[in-house]
């Protein structure tokens, strides 16, 4: 039996802010916070039978697939990637819908299989089956036993688009008939979120034929090194009044750095405790921690985030709220020191000291050094230093700042150095110019595609949604936008916010339409 929405909501609360803090806690690479990750949604608790009545496996049963390691040699073997499916609404001829959470581990992600996603929807009204299958080096699909470099090098976009196509080329699914549904055979519709939707775009352009369709939620197609873009929809859509007091404590801090004020950046760090923080850069890292809470957002979840925790400690002073220019610098500075004397540090850094939870420039601490596979942090590092870059730093002079401009690229690409000394002898600048040549990033233009995007989104400006583009939208590729947060689309029970449902329905309709012009090839 389903369970109702309202359940939905509470258990896929509980369940985001669990991996969120999981995911937030004791990660000194900057980088990483600020990860483009679609939620979490949980798996129903129900028995999951086929049309015809028949009791089908739990959606969390595991299945492998023997993947190539390298698909420019086949002769090196394969490796096991996992994948998880639900066929619960499949009948003969219906399509295959695969899915690929991206970077992490994919079993936090086997809801994504049933109608709790679009994935589901798309399967339930077209009476297909649905399918997440895991990354390589994410998770426990390895083609080898280390995070080494010399492993890592087989961690590239292409090889992640040769694994889809592979996958849908030669899987033998679990499902009766699984083996004759093969594109040619059947229609594959390819759906990912944030990386993983960039991913669909880019598989679609590179490997041309395979897919039928594509839903892509929160693509960040265009790759971007200095990507200061992350935080404008953060300023421009949480309280102004918070905004501004942000604003203020961070002009103040480059203004002493600026002067290169040593003393003055002494005391506001021990303000926050982080005192023993050796570089303001890494004082300026930690306070961004606030900021990209905004990424935990969603429409379904109340203000009892901790984003608005955060707002909430530096606005609201003796049951008043502040006006829209806040309270000022000094009380702001106060009372976001205190809330991270009190209530945050605990939450990032659990029983961890400062330097070891927030500091990048002691090479000892072994983050640097962790090889074991199922290491996310190391795998997800490697792709944005050499191929995607999105930098999340300081914006240019002269526009809004509630992040330093301490913060550069070149702050952050020392950090490839730290984790990658074998490979990287100087920080290095991510191939992003080759990565949106050759798969076309804001220049995509093929049919089928369905792309939709979120207006509070941080990633928006890497999408084909990104402010001053003006990528027109056609039928043959429509591009929608809610007023959602970061792949706020893909998650069944935000249909109660009438943007979103604006763009469920018109995705549904269009894989109606697209599925129907579908004829098999052999």
């Amino acid at each position: 039996m389903l369970c109702s929405p309202t359940l939905a909501i509470k258990m896929r609360a509980l369940t985001s802010l669990l991996l969120a803090g999981v995911a937030r806690a004791v990660i000194p690479n900057a980088m990483l916070r600020g990860m483009p990750l679609p939620p979490k949604v949980p798996v129903p608790e129900r028995s999951i039978t086929s049309p015809n009545g028949t009791a089908l496996p739990p959606i969390t049963t595991i299945y492998y697939f023997d993947q190539l390691i390298d698909h420019d040699n086949p002769g090196l073997g394969t490796f096991k990637q996992r994948y998880w499916m639900d066929w619960e609404f499949y009948e003969p001829g219906g399509p295959i819908i695969l899915n690929t959470p991206g970077e992490v581990r994919a079993d936090w992600y086997a809801g994504y299989t049933t109608n709790y996603t679009i994935s589901g929807l798309i399967a339930q009204q077209q009476n297909g089956a649905a399918i997440v299958i895991e990354h390589r080096f994410f998770g426990l699909s390895n083609p080898y036993d280390n995070l080494k470099s010399q492993s890592l090098a087989l961690l590239t976009i292409q090889q992640a688009i040769d694994d889809l196509v592979y996958f849908a080329t030669t899987a033998d699914l679990p499902m009766p008939g699984g083996d004759a549904v093969k594109p040619g055979q059947a229609p594959w519709v390819l759906v990912g979120g944030s990386y993983a939707g960039a991913l669909t775009s880019y598989t679609m352009v590179n490997k041309p034929g395979i897919f039928w369709a594509g839903y892509l939620s929160s693509a960040t197609v265009q790759t971007i090194t200095d990507y200061y873009e992350y935080f404008t929809p953060i300023r421009e859509y949480m309280p102004q009044n918070c905004s501004s007091d942000v604003q203020a404590v961070i002009a103040h801090l480059d203004k002493m750095y600026a002067a290169n004020d040593t003393a003055g950046i002494q005391t506001l760090q021990e303000a926050f405790a982080l005192g023993s923080l050796d570089h303001v850069g890494d004082f300026a890292t930690a306070l961004q921690n606030n900021l990209w809470d905004w990424q935990s957002m969603d429409l379904d979840l109340g203000p009892g985030l901790l984003f608005y925790q955060f707002c909430d400690a530096l606005e609201v002073k003796d049951g008043v709220n502040a006006g829209p220019g806040g309270w000022g610098l000094d009380h702001a500075i106060k009372s976001w020191g205190n809330f991270w004397n009190t209530t945050y540090y605990k939450i990032i850094c659990e029983d961890k000291d400062v330097k070891t939870c927030l500091g990048t420039f002691d090479l000892t601490n072994p983050y640097w050094t962790n090889v074991t596979v199922d290491n996310w942090s190391r795998s997800w590092t490697w792709i944005v230093c050499n191929q995607i870059g999105f930098y999340q730093v300081g914006p240019p002079e002269g526009q809004p700042a509630i992040v330093s401009r301490i913060l550069q690229p070149s702050f952050l690409e020392r950090q490839c150095v730290n984790m990658f000394p074998e490979t990287f002898a100087y920080p290095p600048q991510p191939a992003t110019a080759m990565t949106n040549t050759m798969y076309a990033g804001w220049d995509v233009n093929l049919p089928r595609l369905f792309f939709a995007n979120g207006l509070r989104d941080p990633w928006r400006g890497g999408t084909v949604s990104a402010d001053g583009l003006n990528k027109p939208n056609t039928t043959s590729m429509p591009i929608y936008m809610s007023d959602g947060f970061h792949c706020s689309d893909m998650v069944a029970d935000n249909y109660m916010d009438p943007t979103v449902a604006v763009v469920q329905d018109a995705a549904l309709r269009y894989m109606k339409e697209w599925l129907a012009e579908w004829k098999p090839s052999k």
